[in-house]
């Protein structure tokens, strides 16, 4: 998104030519990722910027040089700014996710990032990675600080998301399976494990991987992956080594958790049911087809399956370390309580009583630059 920062550009393009050449030679680990995985790879949201930064070359006089779109925005401060109104529904109560977009989010937005906002709402997407450059890092949400503005910027302060040990799992996983990432000290900066919390490191309002994790399913880190933002040629072989197996190791992450159908009483599938996980306040939502996916360390959860209409459905499940837990739910309608009111003389209108209309919400998805979204559960 950034179009001076290449890497990313160049690793997933190589990354995509691997995982092609690796599913026809038949290397098993490969091919059970891409049979049992959807996976996008947008190499470029900012192609515009790139170009720029492209002619330059590497001249680190214009290091800013194609950082931002054609029309001068840094896309990666272009997003709806969801964090105030979770930070209010935190203290005050209010949802806890899929937070509504402005009625006119699209006119404060770039084309792009409008672009990749309908992208991530048109799949359910469940894990996603944003790549960077300009520090060796897997910097993980909320990116923007909880803390009160001091002289015009906000103090940079641990912000931890409901999920905040899941995030440092998933930042650790893409660190210690990366060459040199892991080690902390890279770029002059010491980040301990490869990994921070991003309003610690500093506060970023309006950026994608708190976006997604508010509007969408899908969870989202950000990679930095380069002191140099616009590497040689000659560089770009070590670079590749050094990530492809921690590239590998994180879209394996999508499968962990449970996964599953929410359906009727007569086997249909019931969309935009709201799952929820005792003790971690973030729900995820069921997709078009009833389908969800929510990402979960070990451990024994009470998780709940709510819909308008339905009565809710609570089980306990223990997930282990390997493949997803299956756990579906069968919701039954829920039969209305109605206090029978005596007919009014001469009145030609009887009583009734109707179920509320169901309005759809909307089921986010996931993410930029590498996105990746599970199948529907066998």
């Amino acid at each position: 998104m950034h179009g001076n920062e290449v890497l990313g550009r160049e690793l997933l393009l190589q990354l995509s030519e691997f995982l092609c050449e690796e599913f026809r030679n038949g290397n098993q680990r490969i091919v059970r990722l891409v049979e049992g995985t959807r996976i996008h790879i947008m190499p470029s949201m900012n192609p515009d910027g790139y170009e720029v930064a492209a002619a330059q070359g590497q001249d680190t006089f214009g290091y800013l040089v194609g950082r931002n779109n054609a029309n001068g925005v840094d896309l990666n401060r272009n997003f709806p700014d969801l964090n105030t109104y979770i930070y209010y529904n935190e203290k005050n109560g209010g949802p806890n996710h899929h937070l509504p977009l402005p009625d006119n989010w699209k006119s404060q937005v770039e084309p792009e990032t409008q672009a990749v906002i309908q992208w991530i709402r048109s799949f359910n997407f469940v894990l996603s990675a944003n790549l960077h450059g300009g520090a060796v890092v897997a910097n993980y949400p909320y990116d923007k600080s909880f803390e009160h503005r001091v002289r015009g910027f906000r103090r940079t302060a641990n912000t931890p998301t409901p999920d905040d040990k899941l995030f440092q799992k998933l930042a650790k996983v893409y660190s210690y399976a990366h060459g040199w990432m892991h080690q902390g000290w890279n770029c002059g900066d010491y980040f301990p494990d490869g990994i921070t919390n991003g309003a610690s490191w500093y506060s970023l309002s309006k950026g994608m991987q708190d976006f997604n994790y508010l509007h969408t399913n899908c969870f989202e880190i950000t990679l930095e992956l380069s002191c140099d933002k616009f590497p040689r040629q000659e560089e770009l072989q070590r670079e590749w080594l050094g990530n492809r197996e921690a590239l590998i190791q994180f879209l394996e992450q999508v499968h962990q958790g449970i996964k599953g159908m929410v359906l009727d009483e007569n086997y249909n599938n019931v969309a935009n049911a709201v799952i929820s996980v005792s003790g971690i306040n973030h729900d995820v939502t069921s997709g078009d087809h009833g389908d969800y996916f929510r990402l979960l360390l070990p451990g024994t959860y009470t998780v709940t399956a709510t819909a308008p209409g339905f009565d809710p459905e609570t089980l306990i499940v223990t997930v282990g370390p390997g493949e997803p837990k299956l756990v579906n739910f069968q919701l039954k309608r829920s039969i209305l309580q109605a206090t029978p009111k005596r007919k009014a003389p001469n009145s030609g209108h009887r009583n009734k009583v109707l179920p509320k209309k169901v309005q759809p919400q909307a089921a986010g998805k996931k993410e930029l630059k590498m996105k990746q979204s599970q199948r529907g559960p066998a």
